[in-house]
């Protein structure tokens, strides 16, 4: 006869956390969201995966319900106040408060940070050849692949970020350039309409084909070319004639010179006529005089006829300003109608809007209700499972002192106690009186302690029950177990009288005390061979306690 005592201890060790410190900040902390799916080399674990954007966590960061988040969804998630959790929702797990992610309500989670880390990875852009970790992508290889595709800031065409500085210099239809001429900037697009306007431009006279005149000195120069054309000034009622700038001096310039003798001369002299000048002087002013004669009749009737032609013109764009007037009026009408009719719209989508937000929290509110009976629901199953569980071993139970225990499925268990999945049995309680000691035994199919793979191992326990408050303690009452032979010849018997300095027999102020017991109780090659102890897969225990001095 011998004492055990069995005392577990279960350790959760958060992966590294207590033995190594933490690692050192990056300086990329918490500015991204989730690493894209299509960087890894083998296929994603969930529990790599953040709750929230459904990639790859980046820093993450570990909520109290236990969910991972990257640390930037987190701080997005909570920047706007309290919120739920979305995993602990759609798995069923919400508790209040646990499941209310909040700002300060998470920790680093440095050991998931290293193990996504250390992950395998390859550049996702095509033509990229990369491979390493997560780690090396995020410091080296993120936003610098040379092959990534990316916007041209000016026309907006996509590009791999290697054909950029081509494409800026070369291609680009937005690309800016500097004149030749004037040196002014301007877009590739608009090269034709700013050589148009560019004062710099170097133009050829048409009189006396002079080249790389600017644009912005052309009219002084055709204004006193003696070989440029151009048409008289009276062309417009009918003159075909083309004359030279210098010729359009003399006529419209000269007869009213003439009318003032020397000091005509004089003007003719002024430099501006450059190098007509001389020769002018030498006209005779009475015969230029001569020259000046008077418009003709018909001259002036074609004048009137296009005076006519001009206000009558005048008249029709006059009449035609009215008219869009009225339909300018005509069409801001409309749009205040149209206007108008917007306010009421979005009125109304307003309205519509607010009671759809009302209808959302009232969903809400009754989901939450649901959830609450469910788990209420839940919570009354296990009550029910338990009061069954009770009544079974109140039907199971004796008041006698006297047990039977009938174990069936012997070989099943016998497998699964030296497979190690159910070393141990307990059998239901029994009772020396209806208000005396509660016991139970213990049996180990394989053996324990001294006994274990040898022998079957089969122990007393004490223990607490209603009444331990009018019972004698410690317990003394002489115990004997029997492996019954089933053909009735041969019983395997063993009997002890509890040891009272022993644990195992004082007031139980557990479930139960620690057993005591046999744990040689019969040698297992005894059952291995043909006997009689199985029959039909079923052993029988029994056990009994003496009642003398009770």
């Amino acid at each position: 006869m011998t004492d055990r005592g069995k005392c577990v201890i279960l350790l959760h060790v958060r992966g590294e956390m207590a033995a190594q410190e933490p690692s050192p900040p990056s300086s990329l902390e918490g500015n991204k969201p989730g690493f894209p799916k299509k960087i890894l080399a083998n296929n994603l674990e969930e529990k790599h995966m953040c709750n929230s954007c459904l990639k790859i966590l980046r820093r993450p960061l570990q909520a109290q319900c236990g969910h991972r988040f990257c640390s930037f969804c987190f701080n997005k998630i909570v920047s706007s106040g309290p919120h739920k959790c979305s995993a602990c929702i759609k798995e069923d797990l919400f508790e209040d408060p646990t499941s209310i992610l909040k700002e300060g309500g998470a920790f680093p989670d440095n050991a998931a940070r290293r193990e996504v880390e250390a992950l395998a990875a390859v550049c996702p852009n095509e033509g990229c050849t990369w491979t390493g970790n997560i780690k090396e992508y995020e410091v080296n290889h993120e936003g610098k692949c040379d092959f990534m595709i990316i916007l041209c800031p000016s026309c907006k065409e996509l590009m791999r970020t290697n054909e950029l500085e081509r494409h800026n210099e070369r291609e680009c239809p937005e690309r800016t350039l500097n004149c030749k001429y004037c040196k002014e900037p301007f877009h590739f697009k608009n090269i034709k309409a700013h050589d148009e306007i560019c004062p710099k431009y170097p133009m050829i006279c048409e009189g006396c084909a002079k080249k790389k005149i600017p644009r912005e000195k052309y009219v002084d120069h055709i204004k006193f070319c003696s070989k440029f054309r151009a048409p008289c000034r009276f062309h417009v009622v009918g003159c075909d004639m083309s004359v030279s700038g210098l010729y359009f001096i003399i006529t419209i310039w000269m007869p009213p010179l003439s009318l003032l003798g020397e000091i005509g001369v004089d003007f003719l002299r002024l430099p501006v006529f450059g190098a007509c000048a001389p020769t002018l002087p030498t006209l005779a002013l009475p015969a230029l005089a001569t020259s000046f004669t008077p418009l003709p009749s018909a001259v002036g009737a074609a004048l009137e006829l296009q005076l006519h032609s001009e206000k009558t013109k005048v008249a029709e764009l006059s009449r035609r300003c009215q008219e869009l007037e009225l339909k300018v009026g005509t069409f801001e009408n409309i749009v205040c109608v149209l206007n108008r009719e917007m306010e009421r719209s979005s009125t109304t989508i307003e309205a519509y809007n607010r009671q759809h937000r009302l209808d959302q929290d009232k969903v809400e509110i009754l989901n939450n209700k649901v959830r609450q009976l469910e788990r209420t629901v839940g919570l009354r199953d296990l009550s029910i499972v338990e009061m069954e569980g009770n009544i079974r071993e109140m039907s199971a139970a004796t008041f006698d002192g006297i047990f039977v225990w009938k174990i069936s499925d012997f070989t099943k268990k016998r497998q699964d106690a030296v497979a190690g999945r159910a070393p141990a049995m307990f059998s239901p309680a029994f009772f020396t009186s209806k208000y005396g000691y509660k016991m139970c035994l213990r049996i180990y199919l394989n053996g324990d302690g001294t006994g274990r793979a040898s022998h079957l191992s089969l122990f007393f326990v004490v223990m607490r029950g209603h009444s331990d408050a009018l019972l004698k303690w410690p317990f003394n009452q002489k115990v004997t177990l029997m492996l019954l032979d089933q053909n009735n010849r041969e019983h395997i018997i063993d009997a002890f009288r509890p040891d009272i300095s022993s644990s195992s027999f004082q007031r139980p102020v557990s479930d139960m005390n620690i057993a005591s017991g046999c744990p040689l109780f019969c040698p297992l090659p005894k059952l291995d061979t043909k006997n009689s102890y199985i029959r039909d897969d079923t052993i029988f225990i029994k056990a009994i306690v003496d009642l003398t001095g009770l």
